[in-house]
């Protein structure tokens, strides 16, 4: 065993399977090593709401015997892995963050089907992540568990809603994670905290119970890079019955085509969607230096807007109207319970009636069409994750900015939730204080494989190295 054990928690996934099969360690060194990652994560960033080490430790000896006779369950067997406490875990209690979830309620006895995949392939759970009640905003703080801090500085956000998932991922606490996108929530945490994250098409990975959010929500892979996506999601991409708006399975593995030519790809570049959204100087030109390299790579850029409007107040409407659902069931005493933002959004999401939500899926239609349209031209686009970098832990919106709600300065993520695409995002810079820059890569609906590629090829220019986040105690 050649490698020392502090440093098997930061190889990824990809190269843990890798190690495995050649004899180099064993997953039970790795998860022992994960779990002392973690443990050291959650001092740091409170990014856990459970760590389930004597579980994890068990599935990992499992593992260890199939790997030593040659028959691995799966592409992810024996690879720790997190899930965000808004997914259904056979055996844990999935809280939602919220103190109106009783931990002794149900059985918890059934596996989402992103879960269920995950586990049939060997992966090892190493524990739950933090989310904010319910996911219901882009940042991670919930009366029941408390504010998640940024692993690049604990004193700003991690992002959210997935961010547990992201500073888990970002501090070697376990190479995957699933998390969960309806507005942005896989793409914004990993922004803030240097990571990779996919919203696939919408229904390509099932998803089940079905979000009150209805198809704005996803399931998302949370990874150290485009590679690892590629390998979770040639797992959880199968069908699953229970998922009635799920997409027919592909037939192409997602990393047979990771490393398909970028030379030829027609790409635009929006710096601000063409709305009046102030970018950071450090972000805009952390991008433009991204874009730059794949018109180095042969792709065709042109700088050019998808000429769309802020769908803001559309999204609004869905995502106010699928919260004031979420608490509907709540009496009296269970509403005094819930962050106060939430149950703000909620009575104003009761006040919507059903024209008005059909008219949110109108403008939600046309801007489908709009970007369908725009994608007979263009096979990508390329826009800032976010305008910013991580800000004040614990707050909904950065402060002296003006904005009420979060959808105020995320203004580039939860267009394309409304619009079904695959949009990732790849770290390609830090800014001042050394926080992550993110750049999002859209697709057309079902062009998953050509997001990924386009992104791998990012990560082998080395576009997307940043600084790793100071683990506490040097392990």
């Amino acid at each position: 065993m050649t490698t020392a054990p502090t440093h098997l928690a930061d190889l990824t996934a990809t190269r843990l399977t890798a190690g495995y099969a050649a004899g180099e360690f064993s997953p039970v060194e790795v998860t022992r090593a994960t779990l002392e990652r973690a443990e050291a994560a959650q001092a740091r960033t409170n990014c856990f709401t459970l760590i389930t080490a004597d579980e994890a430790l068990a599935a990992a000896k499992e593992s260890e015997e199939r790997w030593r006779a040659g028959e691995p369950a799966g592409p992810v067997d024996g690879v720790p892995t997190t899930v965000k406490d808004l997914i259904l875990t056979r055996g844990t209690p999935t809280l939602r963050g919220s103190r109106t979830v009783r931990a002794e309620g149900p059985a918890w006895d059934e596996d989402a089907p992103s879960v269920a995949r995950m586990r049939q392939a060997g992966a090892v759970f190493v524990g739950k992540t933090t989310t904010p009640e319910f996911g219901w905003k882009g940042v991670t703080d919930s009366p029941r568990h408390g504010v998640t801090g940024n692993p690049y500085d604990a004193g700003r956000t991690a992002g959210g809603s997935s961010g547990g998932s992201a500073a888990a991922v970002a501090m070697g606490a376990g190479p995957l994670s699933l998390g969960t996108d309806g507005g942005g929530s896989v793409r914004i945490p990993a922004s803030f905290c240097g990571i990779f994250a996919l919203k696939a098409t919408y229904g390509r990975v099932p998803l089940y119970p079905a979000s009150p959010f209805g198809t704005l929500a996803h399931v998302g892979p949370m990874t150290r890079d485009a590679a690892d996506t590629a390998l979770m999601m040639d797992v959880i991409t199968g069908a699953d019955w229970r998922d009635w708006s799920q997409l027919a399975p592909g037939t192409a593995s997602f990393r047979e085509t990771l490393t398909g030519p970028v030379a030829g790809l027609r790409v635009a570049y929006s710096p601000s969607l063409g709305w009046d959204v102030p970018v950071a100087p450090e972000i805009a030109a952390a991008v433009r230096r991204a874009v730059d390299r794949l018109a180095a790579l042969g792709a065709h850029v042109e700088e050019v807007d998808p000429g769309i409007a802020d769908p803001v107040e559309a999204f609004h409407t869905l995502w106010f109207s699928g919260a004031a659902r979420v608490v509907q069931h709540l009496g009296d005493a269970d509403r005094q319970l819930l962050d106060p933002g939430l149950r703000e959004i909620c009575d104003q999401g009761a006040r919507y009636s059903a024209l008005d939500y059909l008219a949110a899926v109108d403008t939600r239609m046309a801007l489908g069409q709009a970007m369908g349209r725009f994608h007979e031209t263009y096979d990508l686009l390329i826009t800032p994750t976010e305008p910013i970098t991580a800000f004040e832990a614990g707050a909904e919106v950065p402060a002296g900015s003006g904005h009420t709600r979060w959808t105020g300065w995320t203004p580039f993520t939860y267009p394309f939730n409304l619009t079904q695409q695959p949009a990732a995002t790849v770290p390609c810079g830090v800014d001042g204080d050394g926080l992550p820059i993110g750049v999002q890569l859209v697709g057309a609906r079902h062009a998953d494989a050509l997001v990924l590629r386009a992104a791998h090829a990012l990560y082998e220019t080395g576009t997307a190295e940043i600084p790793a986040p100071a683990t506490p105690g040097g392990s």
